[in-house]
């Protein structure tokens, strides 16, 4: 491989990782073709791209970075490395491994970057599909928030209500 093929192929990730905020670094080891395309097949049903790539593109695509990826280089960039990118859900390729590990032990998460928050080691995919997505926190926050005035409203109301029915039992007694 040239030199200039090299530029190019680090040149393309250091543009998925700053546009992709999320990220899995997988390690893939010993599968057989079947389950390799099986796993490809998931990937792109899932609108995850799969990408194997050497370790130390890898590592000049995130030196390139403002976020600090060192520690990955100890643990996760060792071995075969494959990347995963979600362009919208930072949870698919959590949950596609999580699915495709039903069937085969093969593959392994090594590490992954959720808006520059790092994960290492396969005991991180279930914390990795339980977290919640931006727009999920922004929901509950809104929800949160607007919980107090949705009951001040009702409780006016209710008690305008229930004011309203007492004046008109009030002057229903004089009446009478």
């Amino acid at each position: 491989m040239k030199r200039d093929e090299k530029g190019a192929i680090i040149e393309e990730l250091t543009g998925k990782f700053q546009s992709i905020p999320f990220f899995y670094i997988t390690e893939a080891n010993g599968m057989t073709v079947a389950e390799t395309n099986n796993l490809r097949r998931m990937c792109f049903e899932r609108g995850i791209e799969y990408k194997v790539v050497k370790n130390t593109f890898i590592k000049k695509a995130l030196e390139t970075l403002e976020a600090d990826f060192s520690p990955f280089n100890d643990t996760v960039l060792q071995g075969q490395s494959a990347v995963m990118f979600h362009p919208s859900n930072g949870k698919a390729p959590a949950k596609l491994i999580k699915e495709f590990r039903k069937t085969s032990d093969k593959l392994q998460l090594k590490g992954a970057s959720i808006d520059s928050s790092l994960f290492i080691g396969a005991d991180q995919l279930d914390t990795l599909i339980a977290l919640k997505s931006r727009e999920e926190l922004i929901g509950e926050i809104i929800g949160l928030l607007q919980s107090p005035a949705k009951n001040v409203i009702s409780a006016l109301q209710g008690g305008g209500n229930k004011l309203a029915g007492i004046l008109k039992t009030l002057s229903e007694r004089e009446e009478a």
